[in-house]
């Protein structure tokens, strides 16, 4: 049987609602998986209106009830929107339907029902005035699955890009750059690679400074945190090579000399994937014992209900949890956490 993938609205006044709808009414996804909506069926129709597609809207409450037919769209509906919500703009009912949708479709992924759970974006003034506490999507699915540690991974045309920091200033992610945290990030990736598919995986780690610091001259990262790091690695039998200067190590990566690569912050590896590929850019959740798939990129507000919103990243993001989904198990197996005595997580829905 085709995976089931549960598709999360994200916030119903941003470009969400309207990718996703792109994406579910197209037969070549159909053909691939099964597309489940997760969010308010209002939102949902107000949607495909704008986008003129000629399709059902069959809201369910369970997934038992959803049809899976040609021409339709199945939506397990929360129930949160019960008027319309001004386009573009931040909006607590808007906030608490996203958090309904991702808290219903992770359940579905954890009870089995759902091979994957795939996201539209949120914003996170909205989820803030619904009252959680959450940075965004990544922490609220780490909240909801007992996991206390995650991290992304992009994937563009095949190479997968980790990074030792992300959301952090600049100036403090290279004082993070250590030969401890090196070689923390390079145990993390290289397991993660084996997770996704890679049997033997090869991994590259990026460079910080030009031409790889040229022998201390242009910065030392090189010297006393990556190689040391890089050479531990490999005393361990890893596959690791670096570091490898950043101007080349993405192309090198993507014509299939690494399965990986490891960069050290943000902008490193987003302009690198986004400059290759940006719609074909997906972000995957690494650490869930549930498989994520996301967009990388942000509600668009400002053009959030024209219609003019390209899917080409959500309909990437369907197809990359397709991919990815013949390996659940190994995902499960990898990230499930220990149980424990203490009570189940605290879902940050505010009401």
């Amino acid at each position: 049987m085709k995976p089931l993938l549960a598709v999360t609205l994200g916030d119903p006044a941003g470009i969400g609602p309207e990718i996703v709808a792109r994406t579910l009414a197209d037969p070549r996804h159909a053909a691939l998986a099964r597309g489940l909506a997760v969010g308010d069926a209002a939102v949902l129709r107000r949607a495909v209106g704008v986008c003129g597609l000629d399709v059902e809207i069959n809201p369910v409450a369970a997934v038992d009830e959803a049809r899976f037919d040609a021409g339709v769209i199945d939506i397990l509906d929360v129930g949160v929107v019960d008027g319309e919500l001004e386009w573009g703009k931040v909006d607590a009912v808007a906030g608490r339907s996203a958090i309904a949708a991702i808290e219903a479709a992770t359940s579905l992924a954890l009870n089995g029902q759902a091979d994957a759970v795939v996201t539209a974006p949120i914003n996170k003034e909205a989820i803030w005035a619904a009252g959680s506490e959450h940075l965004g999507h990544t922490e609220m699915l780490g909240e909801l699955t007992g996991v206390t540690r995650q991290n992304t991974m992009f994937v563009v045309h095949g190479l997968k890009i980790f990074f030792t920091t992300r959301h952090m200033s600049l100036r403090r992610a290279l004082d993070q750059i250590t030969e401890g945290t090196v070689a923390h990030a390079i145990r993390e990736a290289h397991a993660a690679l084996r997770v996704f598919g890679h049997d033997e995986p090869r991994l590259a780690v990026a460079a910080v400074n030009p031409h790889g610091g040229e022998g201390g001259n242009f910065g030392d990262e090189e010297i006393v945190a990556i190689a040391p790091a890089v050479a531990t690695a490999r005393t361990a039998g890893l596959d690791v090579t670096g570091p490898v200067p950043a101007d080349a190590v993405f192309h090198q990566g993507l014509q299939g000399r690494y399965d990986g690569v490891l960069c050290h912050f943000h902008d490193q590896g987003h302009i690198a994937a986004k400059t290759y590929d940006f719609d074909g850019t997906v972000s995957v959740t690494v650490g869930l014992p549930i498989l994520r798939t996301s967009v990388d990129h942000g509600t668009a507000f400002d053009i959030a209900g024209t219609g003019k919103a390209s899917s080409a990243t959500m309909a990437a993001a369907f197809r990359a949890a397709v991919d990815f989904a013949p390996h659940i198990d190994r995902i499960r197996a990898a990230y499930t956490p220990e149980p424990t005595s203490s009570a189940s997580p605290r879902l940050q829905s505010g009401s």
